[in-house]
């Protein structure tokens, strides 16, 4: 069995199965997947680097999760946004599952996280969200002058 992790953009996290990179793709429903690899190489990272507009929040469990897995500071840990699909890979580079022991694991690590960096990673998540916000309302541009208009019939041209 390939249990992974798939981390959804609101925060929930499901286990569910993944054997092949295609059904991470399906499972993210995306292409052009980036891969991020924990400290110890034990963790692989899917994520997509281009979500949809509905999806540009930042999924702060995966963030959270691999600030702890990795040597990323709150300050330097990469705003993972959207899906993200945590699983693990063999020997080959393919595909894994993660065992129960990993998952354990991963619990300690996201328990791990000291109140300083949960605190600078909320503050830098606040500036990212109002950020955007920004960007999504552009400036009122001023109104285009309107287009002189003339009422005046065309002449009759002298030769008939």
């Amino acid at each position: 069995m390939n249990t992974v992790l798939y981390f959804s953009p609101r925060g929930a996290v499901y286990e569910t199965r993944a054997y092949t990179k295609a059904d991470i793709e399906k499972l993210m429903h995306d292409q052009g997947l980036y891969c991020l690899t924990s400290t110890d190489r034990q963790f692989d990272f899917w994520f997509s680097p281009s979500t949809p507009g509905c999806q540009r929040r930042v999924n702060r469990a995966a963030t959270e999760l691999l600030m702890a897995t990795t040597n990323f500071s709150a300050k330097s840990v990469p705003l993972l946004r959207g899906c993200v699909v945590v699983a693990t890979h063999d020997a080959d580079g393919d595909l894994d599952g993660l065992s129960w022991q990993q998952l354990d694991q991963l619990v300690q690590h996201s328990n791990s996280i000291s109140k300083r960096d949960d605190r600078a990673l909320d503050r830098r998540i606040a500036k990212d969200a109002t950020r955007h916000r920004r960007k999504a309302v552009p400036a009122a541009a001023p109104a285009p002058a309107p287009a002189p208009v003339s009422c005046a019939r065309p002449r009759a041209s002298a030769a008939r």
